[in-house]
């Protein structure tokens, strides 16, 4: 394979405007930039989960997410070359295995739980709520510009994984959910 990248800086964009993968040149600000942005923050923020797993030796869970990365960089491809098709829907089904595993373990939640508990607990809560800004951004392209394959339904439930994640890493922490306490309503 030859080089990718030879010249990191090419001066092209720097009247707001970038080049996709099909050649058309559109603003920084397009939809699909945004979209790929948004996706682009969600697999750096998740490469941070990942080292943290690493460092507290949470293997069962690297296992699952460090797929992921790649499966998020394939994602950016389709979106920054539209006819370019790389998820299937059996990542998506990985992600539904995984999911179902980790939830007959945990159990139902009977109250809200606060993005909090450890600092992987709220990491994990961090990547789940970029994996829903993504989400949005996908679909707000996905209004004007139709997305092929599965990567709406792949992001959907890599969010979903994020949540169920961060709830099995605390039990493997040993660390309690932190529930919600609504506010105490005004004495009339």
């Amino acid at each position: 394979m030859g080089y990718r990248l030879s010249k990191i800086y090419t001066r092209t964009g720097d009247k707001g405007e970038t080049g996709l993968g099909d050649g058309r040149r559109v603003p920084k600000d397009h939809p699909r930039v945004e979209a790929m942005g948004e996706v682009d923050s969600l697999n750096s923020q998740l490469g941070v989960l990942l080292a943290g797993l690493a460092e507290q030796g949470l293997s069962e869970v690297s296992e699952v997410l460090a797929p992921c990365q790649h499966r998020l960089f394939d994602f950016g491809g389709e979106l920054a070359m539209p006819s370019y098709q790389a998820l299937t829907m059996s990542e998506v089904e990985r992600l539904e295995a995984a999911i179902d595993h980790w939830n007959e373990e945990l159990g139902p939640l009977t109250n809200f739980i606060l993005p909090s508990g450890s600092l992987l607990v709220a990491q994990a809560h961090v990547c789940r709520a970029l994996a829903r800004s993504a989400e949005r951004r996908c679909q707000q392209l996905n209004a004007i510009e139709p997305l092929e394959g599965v990567g709406l339904a792949y992001i959907n439930r890599l969010s979903d994984l994020l949540f169920v994640v961060a709830r099995i890493i605390g039990r493997r922490q040993g660390v309690a959910e932190v529930l919600w306490q609504a506010a105490q309503k005004p004495q009339a």
